[in-house]
This record gives structure tokens, C-alpha cells and sequence, in this order.
């Protein structure tokens, strides 16, 4: 691989013929004329518009993987049935919802401490079943090394309501966690010029505070969670990037009394002539949004569940005609920038599916992006953080955390922030 590779490459997500989905990553940020040249066989340069720190961490996703010319052009449109790159491990064959099969790549160049080379393991098996509960079967039967987060039925019976393995797993299977880049939420749309807000009791800031200080979220994540994930008290910005302190960004939490305050404030005391509010979720998360629905209820905020499709969900909020849904943002790259762009004005939907639009919001964000030093950064992310949530645009749930029930035998297998599958140094013994 060379620095043309590179170049290839980016262009190639640029090119409307492509039609990547992930075009977007470069809008508004690199050079409209030549962004991107291999100055050498080692040296790629990126030209920007104006400064913008994130840009490491944009090409770093998945979109900027390196692909060859040459396989590109032979396969054609078949090309992501026959992908090549300089990865640790080779495709073999995909049966798509079965199975993936990769073996290890013996030209990788990376090594271990001792010289030996990576990766360990001789090749992997990825099983996709529609069912969790199959998924769970085959893990208990030693089938699976490892699954990814675990079923709702079958959260009581391997783990304790503080989030620990059972006595009776103990020994049998590990249990890895780890803070996780994925924030869930409730999202309020707060575009006053849409006809669904111009007649919703949304529309009012105190009723979104009284929403947001009206639930348990630590005896939802206790009871409903077994203790996977940390009440989303602060901010929009996660728990496990280094922007994030909850001692200077204040979110909401549990107390009833301060919600009475606002529904009066409000003009709606007790929720008295307070209209039903709906809440749309998928049936995944109905357990959730019922039982927030219930605590508002008992402070006098009426809340009508409605579970709907995950693509009628998806449609609903990109077109802005759901006006208070269930929503989750997980990283594509570590940095604050890209959860505060969901409130960025001057983003469509998606990200702003809230249609958010403050113009000290805009100014902190912007700021942020051209900074260079990180810690006046990371305050300016916090400062556009505490504008947002002072709006109460969202009603934050709980920072997630990645979840892997794992078997004793694999060895070097550790969770990472952005749940990517990295086996590089991963041994079975």
C-alpha cells in the first residue's frame, strides 16, 4: 500500500458514481478543487477549507479504509463480495444473515513485542442469527466464543442487579465490560415552525426540564439494565472521551418536586389540561419507555407509548414527523464534535433530528472545531454541551457500556470504546 492508495480511496467516496453513504464525512470540510494528494509514496496530504481538529478522527472510520485500485476496477460493482485491503486477517466467503469466514493474513506486517507475528489466531467465523435467544443457546453449548451483549430474558439469570456474573457462571464464562460510545435518548423536535410543535406541549422549555427531572434513570438502569451502563446525568457527550466531566457539564435528575415547579411555571399544575404527550420507541426499548412513561405519569406528565417499526422510527425522524422518539447515537469517530453535530443548525436530519437551532450553541461548536489546543477544545464542547441541555432538546437515558459474555478459554480479547471487533492479539487456548 502507497500513499496513491490513499488518494484512490477517498476520491472513490467523493465519486457519485460510488454512491457511498458516507460522502457526507468530507462535506463542508476539505478542498473543493484537489483535497487530497500523495505527495510521495509515503506522504499523503489532505487540504482543508479552514481548520478543523476533528479531521483525524473522520479519517479514521471505516468509510477511509484503504481499498486497491486494481481489485476495485477488476471486480466492478461486485467488488464488496471480493473486498481487499492490508487488514490482520482475508476474506474466504460470505453468506449474507449466515456467515462470514476470514483466515489470518500472512503478509500483515504488524508484530508482537517478541517479534512474532500478528495476528494469533488462524482465522475467524462470524455467525449472524435473527435470534438472540439461539445466540444465547449456542454460547451456553460452547459453539460461540464469544456473543456481543446480552438478551433481556437472560440478563436475570447471568447477571445480579449490580451488573455481575451469578455464582453459578462464575468459572464458566467471563464477563467483559467497558465504557462504551453510544448515548441512548429521547429526542424532542423543537422546530417552532412545524406544524406538530406549534401545537405541542413540547414547544415549552419547562416541559422538557419537568420530562427530564420527572424519572429514575439509576432504578431504570438498576431494575431494567442490571446495572450495564451509568444514568445519563450529564451531558449529550459520553462517559469515555476525555471531553467528558460531569462536575462542570449538569444535566437532569430524578426529582419530582422540581418537575411540579415547571409544569406550574408552565401553566400546567399538577399536568392539570396538560394534553397526552406520544412517545414513539421500538419494541426493543417498549419495557423503557413504559416505565418512564409511568414515573411522569405519577408527577402528572401523561405519556402514550406507541412502538412502531424501526424503519417507520428511522422515516418518522428523518423527515420530522416524530415529534418526541426514542433515539441512540453511537461514535463514529472518538471525539465530542460528533455528538454535538446532532444539534449543529446548520445539519439536516438526519443528524438533527431535533432540528435543534441556537446560535450560542452554533458559536461554541464552531469554535470548538478550529481550536487546536485540546483542553480549550474540550471546554468549548462542554460549554456547547450545558447550552444544549439547558434547552433540554433530548432527554438523556444512560452512557451505554459494551457488553461481552466471553468464553474462559480466549485469551487477549478486550472490549474498546467503539465496540470494533479487534482480534489482532486475541489467542485461543
Amino acid at each position: 500500500m502507497v500513499a496513491k492508495d490513499v488518494e484512490y480511496s477517498f476520491y472513490r467516496i467523493l465519486d457519485k458514481n460510488t454512491a457511498s453513504p458516507g460522502a457526507w464525512i468530507f462535506n463542508g470540510k476539505v478542498d473543493t478543487l484537489q483535497p487530497f494528494r500523495a505527495v510521495d509514496d509515503s506522504t499523503f496530504q489532505v487540504k482543508l477549507l479552514r481548520p478543523y481538529n476533528p479531521i483525524l478522527g473522520i479519517i479514521s472510520m471505516q468509510y477511509c479504509s484503504v481499498v486497491p485500485k486494481e481489485a476495485v476496477e477488476k471486480y466492478g460493482t461486485d467488488f464488496r463480495r471480493h473486498p481487499v485491503g492490508t487488514g490482520p486477517f482475508r476474506f474466504v466467503a460470505w453468506e449474507e444473515g449466515q456467515a462470514l469466514v476470514m483466515k489470518r493474513n500472512p503478509n500483515y506486517f504488524e508484530k508482537d513485542n517478541e517479534g512474532k507475528p500478528l495476528p494469533y489466531l488462524d482465522g475467524i467465523h462470524v455467525s449472524f442469527y435473527d435470534s438472540k435467544a439461539t445466540e444465547f443457546l449456542l454460547f451456553r453449548q460452547k459453539e460461540l466464543e464469544f456473543i456481543n451483549d446480552i438478551e433481556a430474558s437472560f440478563k436475570d439469570e447471568v447477571l445480579t442487579k449490580k451488573g455481575t456474573l451469578r455464582k453459578e457462571w462464575e468459572g464458566k464464562i467471563v464477563l467483559n465490560t467497558s465504557p462504551y460510545l453510544n448515548i441512548e435518548y429521547l429526542g424532542i423536535l423543537v422546530d417552532t415552525a412545524n406544524p406538530l410543535v406549534k401545537n405541542s406541549p413540547l414547544r415549552i422549555r419547562q416541559i422538557r426540564q419537568a420530562i427530564n427531572y420527572g424519572f429514575d434513570r439509576r432504578k431504570m438502569i438498576l431494575y431494567l439494565r442490571n446495572s450495564l451502563g451509568t444514568p445519563a446525568e450529564s451531558g449529550f457527550v459520553p462517559l469515555g472521551l476525555p471531553s467528558f466531566d460531569s462536575s462542570i457539564v449538569k444535566g437532569y435528575h430524578y426529582n419530582p418536586a422540581i418537575t411540579k415547579k415547571l409544569l406550574a411555571a408552565a401553566g400546567f399544575p399538577d399536568g392539570r389540561g396538560l394534553p397526552a404527550i406520544k412517545l414513539l420507541t421500538v419494541a426493543i426499548y417498549a419495557d423503557m419507555a413504559n416505565f418512564i412513561a409511568k414515573q411522569l405519569d405519577e408527577s402528572g406528565i401523561p405519556v402514550q407509548v406507541e412502538v412502531v417499526q424501526k424503519s417507520l422510527l428511522l422515516t418518522m425522524t428523518s423527515s420530522s414527523t416524530a415529534a418526541f422518539f426514542r433515539g441512540s447515537w453511537i461514535a463514529d469517530y472518538p471525539d465530542a464534535e460528533n455528538y454535538l453535530s446532532v444539534f449543529y443548525s446548520k445539519n439536516p436530519a438526519p443528524p438533527n433530528y431535533t432540528r435543534y437551532k441556537n446560535p450560542a450553541f452554533d458559536a461554541a461548536f464552531e469554535k470548538a472545531i478550529t481550536e487546536t489546543n485540546d483542553s480549550m477544545r474540550y471546554q468549548l464542547y462542554r460549554q456547547a454541551d450545558q447550552i444544549m441541555m439547558n434547552d433540554a432538546t433530548v432527554v438523556p437515558l444512560w452512557y451505554d457500556e459494551v457488553v461481552h459474555l466471553v468464553q474462559p478459554r480466549v485469551k487477549g480479547f478486550k472490549p474498546n470504546a467503539l465496540n470494533l471487533l479487534e482480534l489482532r492479539r486475541t489467542k485461543i487456548q
